[in-house]
């Protein structure tokens, strides 16, 4: 027998003799979590860690994967204090590979009892250190607050304790851990080890506080709401602009939005009704493609939005804007009896004043209505249609004396 052998075969010998005299070997609860630290997943790892301590637990492992941290500083500082002073040792895997842990993520594994990685994994760009310098030092002596190192110089310069490609090969090598050798020879695990994710609530909300799901949901939800506004009723679209637009605001309150590019949006969406309204774009649509750009690019104080998402919106927006919606508003707006070129010639009466745009009755029928400056049309006053603009009917006065000199018969 060999002397690896030997070591496994008496630690399975004291592994099996724990189990045959009723001690519990205990549990590792293995914390899945990604994104953004925001308010449900702060919550989420303080109250495993409560009821872990609780269960007299073996260790808790964070299993991080978290470009940064959106909570304020104070519930980032009692959390990074709840790990400090945990009964359990908290300790920190960044997995699998392509994970990272920056920002406050960071932070927080800086405070955890140890701190494994996967290959391909990265740590550090902490910024400016939010957690108190008074109560935790400062995190990996400062040296990792404008760059990040990978997991093999992160080991080698003492950022991470040790390199771990998989989180059972981490949890296994945890003090406390016990296993047993099979009658095979095999190596099997005696202590417990439970996943927990976020419950299905909690991680919708969390999400949704994802910068790119927060501005989709965010822009979708306008976006149906203008469709709602132009067909009869509320269907299905409104019940989903309802949620989708609840679920946008709710991620980016969460996240760090600039207030004035959430304006911009909503002003963007604004433009092109007024457009969208005549059925040909102009200058509004124009002013609205502005607006919404400006309020795209400027829209985070921090996150940033692949090009990937700006690219797909900004096609999609375009589309709907200068051909889809138009296209379903004169669909919607036009009858085989009411519209098109007949019209020209029909007389009617301007329900509002038309200076030089109002609202005018043809055929017992609304329209907008345009009319030359220099002759306004008073409300109730005799109209005849001159000409079409898409859904905007061109009137003048009825009046052939009212009427510009161009368009008077001698």
């Amino acid at each position: 027998m060999t002397v690896l052998g030997a070591v496994l075969a008496v630690g399975g010998l004291a592994s099996v003799a724990l189990a045959q005299d009723g001690a519990d070997p205990g549990q590792v609860d293995v914390l899945e979590t990604a994104g953004y630290l925001d308010p449900v997943l702060v919550d989420f790892i303080s109250s495993s860690i409560a009821e872990a301590e609780a269960e007299d637990a073996v260790a808790v492992v964070l299993q991080l994967n978290s470009p940064g941290s959106v909570v304020s500083d104070e519930e980032l500082t009692a959390l990074a204090t709840q790990i400090d002073e945990a009964t359990v040792p908290v300790t920190v895997w960044i997995g699998p590979s392509g994970s990272r842990a920056y920002g406050g993520a960071a932070e927080i594994a800086a405070v955890a009892d140890e701190i494994g990685m996967a290959p391909g994994t990265d740590l550090g760009e902490v910024g400016d250190q939010r957690l108190p310098e008074a109560m935790f030092g400062e995190v990996f002596d400062g040296a990792l607050d404008d760059r990040s190192v990978d997991d093999e110089v992160a080991v080698d310069e003492g950022y991470a304790d040790r390199l771990a490609p998989t989180v059972g090969l981490f949890v296994n090598d945890l003090d406390g851990f016990e296993t047993e050798v099979a009658d095979g020879g095999d190596v099997e695990p005696v202590t417990e080890t439970r996943f927990r994710q976020l419950p299905l609530g909690s991680q919708l909300f969390h999400t949704a506080a994802s910068p790119a799901v927060a501005y989709l949901f965010f822009v979708l939800g306008l976006g149906l709401i203008i469709f709602e506004l132009y067909t009869a009723g509320v269907g299905v679209a409104g019940v989903l602009a309802a949620g989708l637009f609840v679920f946008g605001c709710y991620g980016l309150a969460v996240l760090p939005a600039r207030g004035w590019a959430v304006g911009l949006l909503v002003l963007a969406m604004g433009a092109f009704c007024v457009d969208i309204q005549t059925g040909v774009p102009r200058f509004w649509t124009g002013v609205g493609f502005v607006s919404f750009a400006v309020g795209t690019v400027w829209l985070y104080d921090g996150p940033t939005l692949s090009w990937i998402t700006l690219v797909g919106v900004f096609v999609s927006l375009a589309f709907a804007v200068l051909a889809g919606m138009p296209a379903m508003v004169r669909t919607r707006f036009s009858t085989p009896t009411i519209g098109r070129e007949w019209m020209i010639g029909e007389a009617g009466e301007a329900v509002t004043a038309v200076a030089p745009d109002g609202t005018v009755r043809v055929q017992d029928a609304l329209w907008r209505a345009r009319t030359n400056r220099a002759t306004p049309l008073a409300a109730g006053e005799p109209v005849v249609v001159a000409g079409l603009d898409g859904l905007v009917l061109e009137v003048e006065s009825a009046d052939p004396e009212r009427r510009p000199k161009e368009h008077r018969r001698d």
